[in-house]
């Protein structure tokens, strides 16, 4: 049987390399105590909240209320443009500041994620996209206060000039063949190699919400 142009056979090292999906990504030694805190008094009565489990699950010693600790829900844009997609450099004050990532942020509560794909992009941007496909989901271990669950998207400029917004400061094109900026976020590297080597757009978007 013939090897298609997009099989492993006839990918170079690099290629076969970016083709492997990963899809949890550490920052930080997770074996390392954990030194955050969270919430100490309920949102409920007041009373202080204790520690139930090694997951960081607190509980209220009065009314029973349990402050779960969970990843924080986001969003990551590869928007891309004649073999090229557009990178923020991030605020110096903000989280791994001077370097660059793709556009994205955190799932606001009553929107779904391709709305806030959209959302993103134009707040960081100033460009309106079309959600073409879902990339891939990742789990980044950033900080011991930082565990993120990101939904990765595909899209297009639609209209819009573009112009650094939120915390990003800077704006700019890079060949996807690369190389890169000092990217912020290992998973963003990832993402933005396997989509060069493999072309593979990835799961359908719900064309109600992409555009």
């Amino acid at each position: 049987m013939e090897s298609s142009p997009s099989s492993f056979g006839s990918l170079s090292s690099f290629e076969t390399l970016a083709m492997k999906t990963h899809q949890v990504f550490f920052a930080y030694d997770r074996n390392q105590p954990n030194p955050s805190q969270d919430y100490r008094y309920c949102p409920l009565c007041g009373s202080e909240l204790q520690a139930t489990d090694q997951n960081g699950n607190r509980k209220c010693t009065r009314c029973g209320f349990v402050r779960y600790k969970n990843p924080f829900p986001g969003v990551t844009v590869l928007i891309e443009k004649e073999n090229q997609v557009l990178l923020g450099k991030r605020q110096p004050s903000s989280f791994q500041g001077g370097k660059w990532c793709l556009p994205g942020g955190f799932i606001e509560y009553d929107e779904d994620f391709i709305s806030a794909g959209r959302r993103e992009v134009e707040e960081e941007t100033g460009l309106r996209v079309s959600i073409e496909s879902i990339l891939s989901v990742m789990t980044n271990y950033l900080a011991p206060h930082l565990h993120t669950l990101v939904v990765t998207m595909l899209a297009h400029v639609d209209s819009g000039s573009a112009q650094p917004g939120d915390d990003i400061a800077e704006l700019g094109w890079f060949p996807l063949a690369g190389p890169l900026p000092d990217m912020a976020f290992e998973a963003d590297r990832h993402i933005i190699e396997r989509y060069y080597a493999t072309r593979v757009t990835g799961a359908p978007i719900d064309l109600d919400y992409a555009g």
